[in-house]
């Protein structure tokens, strides 16, 4: 049923991402990983030190992508040497775009911001994190989990059974 992100599969492939079943709502699944950087992973365009490890852990299993329209102009630096891809982005409706374009095999969306809105209602599963640079409260209506900080979020998806906890009716 759930599971907890360990070690790369043979091969160097992904893994198979998130597939866990939700008592009373279904199956959850996703292949993809889409955050946001600025106030996501990182505080003033600097990411947040407890990110970089976990990021490389659920690399192993999802296809990981930061979308971010790069306020700061540090997301690449800052980014640099982890297994996932940057792609900079202009609107909110560029990260919606990003994400329904990867929904057959499933998104889970992380974001804080209005520009992170239409992105986390387009997700399998969108977390709204609302950390030290704040969050915009329209998330709160359409994320289905709000967490203090990403590392929250992040932990959320290297031990399943916490979200089949959270998002069990």
């Amino acid at each position: 049923m759930s599971k907890t992100l360990a070690a790369r599969p043979r091969g160097g492939e992904r893994g198979v991402g998130l597939a866990v079943t939700i008592p009373g709502a279904g199956r959850l699944s996703a292949r993809h990983l889409v955050l946001d950087f600025n106030g996501t992973l990182a505080e003033a365009g600097v990411l947040r030190a407890p990110v970089a490890r976990r990021l490389t852990l659920l690399a192993r299993e999802f296809e990981v992508t930061v979308v971010t329209a790069d306020t700061f102009g540090t997301a690449g630096a800052s980014l640099r040497g982890l297994p996932l891809t940057v792609s900079t982005v202009r609107t909110g409706r560029d990260k919606e775009s990003f994400v329904r374009r990867r929904s057959q095999e499933g998104v889970v969306a992380i974001g804080n911001g209005a520009n992170d809105l239409r992105m986390l209602r387009a997700a399998a599963l969108g977390i709204a994190v609302l950390g030290a640079e704040g969050m915009d409260p329209r998330l709160a209506a359409c994320a289905r989990i709000v967490v203090r900080r990403i590392e929250d979020a992040l932990d959320l998806l290297l031990d399943p059974r916490r979200l089949v906890a959270t998002l069990r009716t």
